[in-house]
């Protein structure tokens, strides 16, 4: 099939543009032909769908105009805004020379749709080419890294931004934070910090937001609470992101009674209006403690209507303490609430799973089948030699080491039981035989993960880290446990709540996450 670059030239009169607003409801040619290329540039932004930004592509080719640097980079960034990316890196493909408003198009473009790793290629094609990184591109390449978890990178990035003399503007100053925060390493965010003169306007609590947050995912409170305090002396106003970060903190540590002064203070002290996600972090400070009751309540007394989250978060906390009464009753919301939303459906068949009640719980599933409502799978990643390897739970066999990954697994929980690891089928929500729960335990893909570094790498290097797109569950962070007594060796796992140290049998979240 040839290429829009290869179609032939118009021989008659130009061909009419097809305007967005009308393209659906007609193939022809109906808007007047475009006289110059500037014109080009509203007609992409005005585009809803990747099928008008093809159109418009097509048009510039037979119309004669010359491919140019910004029409290119219009429709890579575009198209990348409407989750097209494999068509943005075809347009990115088909312009030479490239130029740093290109790279920085695709770039951004990339990280936006979670293709970090070929954000990062491209940087480093980006590195060999005539063009220059900017203070627009390295904040999207800091992402790209801290996302990857990739430490060695860090540093590196780090010191082409000051040997480069890239401007050190506010939100390179944030991306960099975010990315050390990241990856574990607070001291040098916290240098970053300090030697920034944004820390001091007062108009910008984003480096703040940053820092603090930082110390709530690696469960340091303490230190995220003397920041917090340290605002108002600096003349720095904590806005409500800040007070995010505090009641995050306070819902893993189970610091109840200062979570609920957090929240009383936000709204008294600094007329601040409590949002939907503060709401539900209340939820969750009363759930996992164990104060059900008090959590529904919370929940009734709320001045706005409570949202899929927020009943989510309440069912989530019922099925920890195995409480089904108000479990039912939280699922009962969240279908009324939104039954299309994958979520709802398998919070109700996990409660129905967790109290054996298998035929309801088939029953939903099945519903979701025929309404096509689908959920995406847990996925891990390890850095291994420089290399991300990643694997999704349940797809180990695609792997070229699969086979010696499932026995480096099966060794390890071997080993464990010997040491009183117990696998916890009540993790595995469908109705099978333990034997055959135990196997699909086995599939996560952060145990994956586990087994292939313990395989790749040897005793005396540095900690294994981990990445998880989901929250850890209950089996996984047992084993990891019993792992690090095994292999002698630290566990990190980065899930999407909070950093987990695994070190001689114990877990820096105290088993409360």
């Amino acid at each position: 099939m040839k290429t829009l670059a290869a179609l032939p030239k118009q021989t008659s009169a130009p061909a009419k543009l097809i305007s967005p607003s009308t393209a659906a409801r007609t193939p022809t040619r109906i808007a007047p032909a475009v006289s110059t290329e500037s014109q080009f540039v509203p007609l992409i932004h005005a585009s809803k769908v990747v099928l008008h930004l093809r159109q418009i592509h097509a048009q510039i080719l037979l119309q004669g105009f010359s491919w140019s640097s910004l029409l290119a980079t219009q429709l890579v960034s575009a198209s990348s805004l409407r989750n097209a990316i494999d068509y943005s890196i075809s347009v990115f493909s088909q312009y030479h020379p490239k130029n740093v408003f290109l790279f920085n198009a695709l770039i951004r473009g990339l990280v936006k749709n979670a293709r970090f790793e070929v954000a990062l290629s491209h940087f480093v094609l980006m590195l060999r080419s005539d063009a220059r990184p900017d203070r627009m591109t390295y904040p999207f390449v800091l992402k790209s890294t801290a996302q990857l978890f990739l430490r060695r990178l860090a540093g590196e990035l780090h010191c082409m931004i000051f040997k480069t003399g890239v401007e050190l503007d506010s939100f390179v100053e944030v991306s960099l934070a975010d990315m050390y925060v990241k990856i574990e390493e607070l001291g040098y965010a916290l240098k970053v910090f300090d030697e920034s003169p944004h820390r001091l306007d007062s108009r910008s609590t984003l480096l703040w937001n940053v820092l603090i947050n930082g110390c709530c995912k690696k469960g340091d409170i303490v230190k995220a609470m003397e920041l917090f305090h340290t605002m108002p002396g600096r003349g720095i106003k904590p806005d409500e992101v800040v007070f995010l970060a505090l009641l995050t903190a306070c819902t893993h540590a189970g610091q109840v009674d200062l979570g609920l002064n957090i929240f009383d203070s936000m709204r008294l002290d600094y007329q601040i209006d409590p949002s939907m996600k503060h709401y539900s972090l209340i939820v969750d400070l009363l759930g996992r403690a164990g104060r059900l009751n008090e959590a529904l309540k919370f929940i009734e007394e709320m001045p706005i209507n409570p949202d899929l989250v927020i009943w989510g978060t309440l069912f989530c906390a019922c099925r920890a303490h195995k409480n089904v009464e108000i479990a039912e009753f939280a699922v009962t919301k969240l279908l009324e609430l939104e039954p299309k939303h994958p979520g709802s459906y398998v919070f109700l068949s996990n409660a129905y799973a967790a109290v054996g009640r298998w035929e309801d719980a088939e029953r939903v599933r099945s519903s979701m089948q025929d309404k096509g409502v689908g959920k995406g799978p847990g996925w891990s990643h390890v850095e291994v030699d420089g290399q991300v390897h990643r694997f999704v739970a349940g797809d180990n066999a695609h792997h070229k080491d699969a086979n010696e990954i499932h026995q480096k697994l099966e060794e390890i929980m071997s080993g464990a039981r010997k040491q009183g690891y117990m696998p916890g089928t009540e993790w595995v929500l469908h109705n099978i035989e333990e034997e055959e729960k135990e196997d699909a335990l086995g599939s996560h893909s952060e145990k994956l993960a586990l087994a292939f570094a313990l395989i790749q790498t040897s005793p005396k290097t540095a900690p294994i880290r981990i990445v998880k797109n989901l929250r850890i569950c209950g089996d996984c962070h047992s084993l990891m446990k019993y792992a690090s007594i095994m292999s002698q060796r630290e566990i990190i796992v980065r899930d999407i709540k909070r950093f987990h140290h695994f070190k001689d049998g114990t877990c820096s979240c105290g088993d409360y996450w």
